[in-house]
């Protein structure tokens, strides 16, 4: 097996048995995080009615316009943890559950959730 195919096939392990334990619902629905090689998506999902409520991503005009100059993918991270936890605001909901998708809690995942925390979504 490849080893891409290894490390990608460790993280779907991780994330199932994550997904096992971790559920949004209604009251406290789920603050997911995916990360490609360049960008970084995140959502708001309540997983009762499968539904999801907010998303933000690098790929969004306002975040992009946002992180032109900077330097790394840290920032951008940053940026849709804040767009995220503006527009969760907006809508209503401030307590979430967060599920880092199977990613380690550092790096980007970690700024994503720092940003988010610090724009009023509390986890």
């Amino acid at each position: 097996m490849k080893p891409i195919a290894r490390k990608t096939l460790r993280r779907q392990r991780r994330k199932r048995r994550a997904r096992r334990r971790i559920s949004g619902t209604t009251d406290r629905p789920r603050l997911t995080v995916f990360r490609s090689h360049t960008n970084i998506y995140a959502q708001i999902i309540d997983d009762s009615v499968g539904q999801t409520l907010v998303a933000a991503s690098t790929m969004e005009k306002p975040v992009r316009g946002q992180v032109a100059g900077s330097e790394g993918k840290i920032p951008s991270a940053r940026a849709v943890g804040e767009a995220l936890a503006a527009k969760a605001v907006e809508v209503g909901i401030r307590r979430v559950v967060f599920d880092r998708n199977g990613y380690p809690f550092h790096g980007r995942v970690r700024q994503l959730a720092e940003a988010a925390r610090k724009g009023g979504l509390d986890f």
